[in-house]
């Protein structure tokens, strides 16, 4: 299904296979040889997304870019089963694997790996030829790659990051932060209701 929004329809490559119940909404390109399976959403929220050449895009994964972070994936990229990707930057012939997840502002360099249920959180940068082993979490910059007992560094990196400054422009001291965070963002995701089915 391909939608229409903010007056921009996805731009898919003739060479392009895009399963019959995978989304693609706004400024999307799709480029030459891309797979596009079954459930996966991609969705330019305000911001562009390129898939480049040879791009698959596995079952129920979700690519997702914002007015700030749009998401450019370079050639000959795998984004797994529901994996991730929200307003990131990823290079050339990157695995990206089940359950993967990749927060705004993050830049993975060309053939790197993250592995299942990895994440490569907020502004965070991968040098090529990186690794991200299963569960493990890429934080930071210069970037620490830590396991996922090691919650207290992570944090401590994470809470520099300021997610919800970076994402949503509130301070994470806000008393009231999730009615403001919802509120806001909500009025963000109401813009689909003017939405256009173009196929």
């Amino acid at each position: 299904m391909r939608f229409e929004h903010l007056g921009a329809e996805p731009r898919i490559h003739p060479d392009a296979v895009v399963a019959p119940t995978a989304v693609i909404s706004g400024d999307v390109t799709v480029g030459a040889d891309c797979q596009i399976l079954h459930g996966a959403v991609i969705t330019a929220e305000g911001g562009a997304i390129t898939l480049g050449e040879n791009v698959i895009v596995m079952e129920n994964a979700l690519i997702r870019a914002t007015a700030t972070n749009p998401v450019h994936i370079g050639d000959n990229v795998l984004v797994g089963p529901m994996a991730s990707v929200s307003g990131a930057v990823i290079e050339n012939e990157v695995f990206l694997a089940t359950g993967t997840r990749v927060f705004n502002g993050a830049h993975i360099g060309a053939r790197s790996e993250v592995r299942i249920n990895a994440v490569v959180h907020l502004r965070t940068t991968l040098p090529p030829d990186t690794t991200v082993p299963i569960g493990w979490v890429a934080v930071g910059e210069p970037v620490q790659v830590l396991s996922p007992d090691r919650h207290d560094d992570i944090w401590a990196a994470q809470r520099e990051l300021d997610f919800p400054g970076y994402v949503f422009g509130l301070d994470r001291e806000t008393p009231d932060l999730m009615v403001q965070l919802t509120e806001r963002y909500g009025r963000g995701l109401a813009r689909h209701a003017d939405d256009r089915r173009v196929d």
